[in-house]
């Protein structure tokens, strides 16, 4: 049977510090966050992100599954301690808990991963851009999405949600930890990368000068903006892109949600794509 160190106390340094990483000025000052569930901590143990400690709760020690991942862990050299329930509810910050959190270190992507992740394939760089998206559960979705349709990353401007927020990994899946992700850009640096490596800039508006979505051409390299859930894609990007698209509606809705159209036109580029 798995043995591991035990925490007992409700003032040791481990727990205080994954509790305090559910708010985003501790993330931010420690350059640490948190990913919950046994799922995710698969994820999370599979792919090259930096692992600092992980906690189990004595119930989660009967889920056979979360043994597995617990070893997992052990064996990359990362720490697992175990506390009764009591005290793993402390530390967590779902409301039903499955008692497998893991504390891990921020990772920094360049702009060379985010243009080249899926060269490998032969396929251009795919970009998915989020600007100013406020709602976590949307961003985690967009991240998701931006990985099941094969982008090369993904791009958060300056005002976008802190996308190591507790909901927005919990959305993504764990495809946080598949794809790169670039966060706080700034929109100048953005349109001069995209310039320099020969990428459109492509903006979803209602405009009488976007086109419909799937009349764009997704095949060449190109960056897609997705804006804020109120006001859309700022000014400042619409002035700066090469193209702008919407998606043509025959409801009553007035729009769609921006993780909706994120999926619709990602999937777009996709098709696109897998026709060649």
């Amino acid at each position: 049977m798995l043995e591991l160190e035990r925490i007992e106390s409700i003032t040791n340094s481990k727990i205080k510090l994954a509790a305090k990483l559910h708010t985003n000025k501790y993330r931010k000052s420690e350059n640490l966050f948190v990913a919950e569930g046994v799922r995710l901590v698969e994820m999370a143990a599979q792919s090259g992100w930096p692992m600092e400690y992980g906690l189990i709760s004595d119930s989660a020690m009967n889920n056979p599954r979360a043994v597995a991942v617990v070893e997992q862990l052990m064996e990359k050299g990362c720490p697992v301690y175990q506390v009764n329930d009591q005290l793993y509810d402390k530390a967590t910050d779902t409301v039903t808990p499955q008692g497998l959190l893991l504390v891990l270190g921020y990772r920094i992507f360049t702009w060379q991963e985010v243009l080249n992740s899926n060269n490998g394939d032969g396929s251009a760089p795919l970009i998915a851009v989020m600007d100013a998206v406020q709602d976590p559960g949307n961003a985690g979705n967009i991240i998701r999405t931006a990985d099941a349709m094969g982008c090369s990353g993904v791009v958060c401007l300056e005002g976008t949600t802190d996308i190591f927020a507790d909901k927005v990994v919990r959305s993504s899946m764990g495809s946080i930890f598949n794809i790169p992700v670039m966060t706080g850009v700034n929109p100048d640096e953005l349109m001069d990368v995209c310039h320099d490596n020969e990428v459109t800039l492509i903006a979803t508006a209602v405009d009488e000068t976007a086109i419909r979505h799937y009349l764009a051409d997704y095949v060449s390299p190109c960056a897609i903006i997705f804006g804020n859930e109120g006001n859309g894609v700022s000014e400042k990007m619409l002035t700066e892109s090469d193209q702008r698209v919407f998606i043509p509606m025959t409801g009553k809705a007035e729009s769609l949600n921006v993780s909706a159209a994120a999926a619709i036109l990602l999937y777009e580029a996709f098709r696109k794509r897998s026709l060649l």
